[in-house]
């Protein structure tokens, strides 16, 4: 009797351990089957239009300050398209924070200046009564600053510094003391456009995508007609249920053998 319930609970254990083993499998076979390939597509193109949104939109927070910014106060300053003659009449070199407010040009626009230029100049309008400016200020651009090697200051005072130096300039229309020695509005507009309107469409874009592919943007008309999720099934692998599972397999094919055989 004894070594019949030993044999009863070796079978018992081996049972256990086969069943654990087959739901194993199962869930290792299921857990596969679910990476389907629309998954994966879905996987990598979320990871691709992401990459892009973030490189387009931190762009933006380097590009808006240099250049956007810039080429927007240029046209705003509404600069004449003809260029006029300008003289330079005064070259100040002059040090300190409190008399370096502005600078004919600066290399670098984000730092305080301790050391700057100012060039002043005069020029003619070109209307039909000219009428003169002087102590007019020249800048290298808007913002008066720049980097190399669009901008070098060197070059620009030594070209424009000089007393009585005369060169095509454009001044502005909305303050005539404000002068540029280059001007050209197609060139701003095409900066706003590459380096402002071009990113920001893209970020637009990739994130519209984003919310689409994993939001659910639809209009649902009544509660009924939404789809009921099917339950999941949950595989119990637990000591305990196992062992229960089996232990009732086990008791339902016995009592069926006994069942079976015939009385003496």
């Amino acid at each position: 009797m004894r070594s019949s319930s030993s044999e009863l609970l070796l079978d018992q254990e081996g049972l256990r351990q086969r069943k654990i083993k087959e739901l194993a499998q199962q869930a290792k076979k299921t857990r596969t089957a679910s990476q389907s390939c629309r998954e994966r597509t879905l996987f990598y193109s979320t990871s691709l239009l992401a990459v892009i949104a973030m490189s387009a939109g931190s762009s933006l927070l380097f590009l808006v300050p240099l250049y956007v910014d810039p080429a927007i106060s240029t046209l705003v300053s509404n600069f004449v398209t003809e260029p006029v003659t300008c003289v330079t009449t005064r070259r100040d070199e002059l040090i300190g924070l409190a008399n370096c407010t502005w600078s004919s040009c600066r290399e670098g626009c984000t730092s305080d200046a301790y050391q700057c230029t100012h060039i002043y100049v005069s020029y003619n309008d070109s209307s039909s009564t000219p009428n003169q400016t002087d102590n007019a200020i020249l800048l290298v651009n808007i913002k008066g600053c720049g980097y190399p090697p669009r901008v070098l200051c060197a070059n620009f005072t030594e070209a424009f510094g000089a007393e009585g130096t005369e060169f095509p300039c454009y001044h502005s229309r909305e303050n005539r003391t404000v002068v540029l020695t280059h001007y050209d509005r197609d060139e701003q507009v095409a900066i706003i456009i590459h380096y402002f309107a071009v990113p920001f469409v893209i970020t637009l874009a990739t994130s519209v995508a984003l919310c689409v592919m994993h939001c659910d943007c639809r209009c649902h008309v009544a509660a009924h007609h939404k789809r009921a999720r099917r339950p999941r099934l949950h595989h119990d692998l637990s000591d305990g249920s196992i062992s229960t599972g089996v232990d009732l397999h086990y008791t339902i094919s016995h009592h069926s053998d006994l069942m079976a055989v015939p009385p003496v």
